[in-house]
């Protein structure tokens, strides 16, 4: 592994730190991975990364670990951009297409930016971790923490799908239900970590899952032929995945790898009862305020305080997006109709955003002539609460007749 990172800067104000040592927050907000971007643009170019392996370690020059550190990789692999002609069409978006993170390793694209936390953490020589997770980030962290020897704590809301809290505990984690959100979970991390010695992972509470997700728009450049979509879909809670591509997006147009100048426009999904950046957003503010009683059937959307907030904010404005809160009804059958029309294993999430890409075609925001992508952030059969089953049992299966096939 090379390393160009030359050091670490507040998101709020632009302080320097450096990177050579254990990194949280400035002033309790992000910080980024600043990358000697004219050493690497001397170094490697896009025809050396299409030879590499098809894995998220592909983009290592422009990724954290420093020389000699091990990957803590499950085999990361390039996430499908497939086509959705069907769904596209009764949208009224022929160019859609989705990216389907569910087929990485732990099922969701919290695959990446776990690689990327445990490897640092292995690296800085830190044994235990604790993250407040909404289900997949708790399952991702076990699984990678499990693959690195380290022990992991996972924190989650009493109501989390059960395959979530599944998956970590079959992982070796240490898993506590919490009766109360995910932000009530984040509180109890932050106010015990002193005295348990564990190391925070909270979405943006360190910063190498914002590179690990990054990633994703590393890949979809590629994938397009160096260039990309009008328009990025993206589901939001803590909004880490959105965040990152936004700024892989910068690190590629700086580096001139970029076929076209044009960047997309980034709409920000969230369910109507939990939409703190929708609300911000529409208000002209600069940051979220919590949003209170947050209740969604897409567990990764319901996190009422986002610590990045205002990066979500800035990516939108900056990229002529938009913030849009869909009906918290309609997801479920939205989801429905997207798995039968494609295949693609669309969650909850996802199909929040198939609502919002029908909510800006009505609008005008989405044209006829957009080419849009969708980013499928996890897999449908990590939701199993939200489909509920009434399936007809056949008692006596020698005696049917093919007219019940017919009712």
């Amino acid at each position: 592994m090379n390393c160009f990172v030359t050091h670490l800067e507040a998101a709020i104000d632009g302080t320097r730190l450096p990177a050579d040592r254990i990194a949280t927050t400035h002033q309790d907000r992000p910080l980024w991975v600043r990358y000697n971007l004219e050493a690497i643009q001397q170094c490697v170019d896009r025809t050396t990364i299409a030879s590499r392996e098809p894995t998220l370690w592909r983009y290592r020059e422009l990724l954290p670990p420093p020389e000699g550190a091990v990957p803590v990789s499950l085999g990361e692999g390039m996430s499908p951009l497939l086509s959705a002609p069907r769904l596209g069409k009764a949208l009224g978006i022929p160019k859609l297409q989705i990216k389907d993170e569910s087929q990485l390793p732990t099922g969701s694209f919290k695959s990446r930016g776990m690689a990327l936390a445990v490897t640092m953490a292995r690296h800085f020589g830190i044994r235990t971790l604790a993250i407040p997770t909404a289900g997949n980030a708790g399952g991702a962290l076990a699984a990678y923490a499990a693959r690195a020897g380290l022990e992991a704590f996972v924190f989650m809301p009493h109501d989390t799908p059960v395959v979530n809290q599944i998956e970590c505990v079959l992982a070796g984690a240490r898993v506590f239900l919490v009766a109360g959100l995910i932000s009530d979970c984040g509180a109890l991390v932050r106010r015990h970590q002193g005295a348990m010695g564990w190391f925070d992972c909270s979405t943006l509470r360190e910063p190498y899952r914002l590179e690990g997700k990054k990633t994703m728009g590393l890949e979809l450049a590629e994938q397009l032929g160096w260039r990309l979509p009008d328009v990025i879909v993206y589901p939001t809670g803590g909004g880490t995945g959105l965040i990152g591509m936004w700024k892989a997006f910068h690190e590629l147009r700086s580096l001139g790898w970029l076929e076209s100048e044009k960047m997309p426009r980034m709409v920000a999904v969230q369910s109507d009862g939990c939409a703190p950046i929708p609300r911000a957003f529409s208000a002209g503010e600069s940051f979220a305020s919590a949003w209170e009683d947050a209740a969604t059937c897409a567990s990764g959307l319901r996190v009422p305080s986002a610590v990045g907030d205002f990066l979500i904010l800035n990516a939108i404005r900056e990229s002529g997006g938009e913030a849009v809160a869909v009906p918290e009804k309609q997801i479920l059958p939205a989801m429905h109709r997207a798995v039968s029309a494609e295949g693609i294993s669309v969650c909850p999430e996802a199909a929040a955003g198939i609502v919002a890409m029908e909510m800006l075609v009505k609008t005008g925001s989405i044209g006829p002539e957009d080419h849009v992508v969708l980013f499928n952030t996890g897999a449908a059969t990590k939701y199993i609460e939200t489909v509920p089953l009434d399936l007809p049992m056949i008692d006596r299966p020698r005696e049917v007749e093919s007219s019940i096939f017919l009712r």
